[in-house]
């Protein structure tokens, strides 16, 4: 009985950490007031992909209705890419690859945490592609972790993630 409590306790507090973990940070999705674009800028940390974006002309694709969801890298994930990479893909003779690589974070559908978390599988992007997601361990997109998952917007959801995700070509 011992043994039984104790294994009752233990996973009452992994479940109870693990709703903290995603819940505490998160706006709920009636609190959403911006959409994508609007979130993300009002966010703060995501001004390469803001610039990416306008660079792209997607601004008003991920302004649209929607649902979306977008795995959205950080500052932080572009700066790890190699040296010269940014400005590279932002001149205008690239924008082709540009808007295949940014394509390539956008599922034209709803995917909240709640509905990756356990599952394993692909979703397919606005790019043509196809994203593996494993949500067997947390959540991860093409090896990429999300690192802040459900941040609501009034057309989708963005899910952070940890690297800049590239489809094959």
């Amino acid at each position: 009985m011992t043994l039984s409590l104790t294994r009752r306790a233990a996973l009452a507090a992994v479940a109870a950490a693990a709703s903290v973990t995603l819940a505490a940070p998160l706006p709920a999705k009636a609190q959403a007031t911006g959409d994508i674009v609007d979130t993300a800028v009002a966010a703060g940390s995501f001004s390469t992909l803001v610039a990416a974006v306008q660079a792209a002309g997607l601004v008003e694709t991920l302004k649209g209705p929607g649902p979306l969801t977008v795995f959205a890298p950080t500052d932080e994930a572009f700066a790890a890419l190699p040296a010269g990479t940014v400005e590279s893909l932002l001149l205008p003779e690239n924008r082709d690859r540009l808007v295949s690589i940014l394509t390539y974070h956008v599922a034209p559908d709803s995917y909240p945490a709640e509905a990756l978390l356990g599952q394993r599988g692909r979703i397919p992007t606005a790019q043509g592609g196809r994203l593996r997601i494993d949500g067997t361990d947390g959540v991860s997109v093409d090896g990429a972790t999300v690192t802040a998952p459900d941040v609501f917007a009034t057309n989708g959801v963005i899910h952070v993630i940890d690297a800049v995700l590239m489809p094959d070509h």
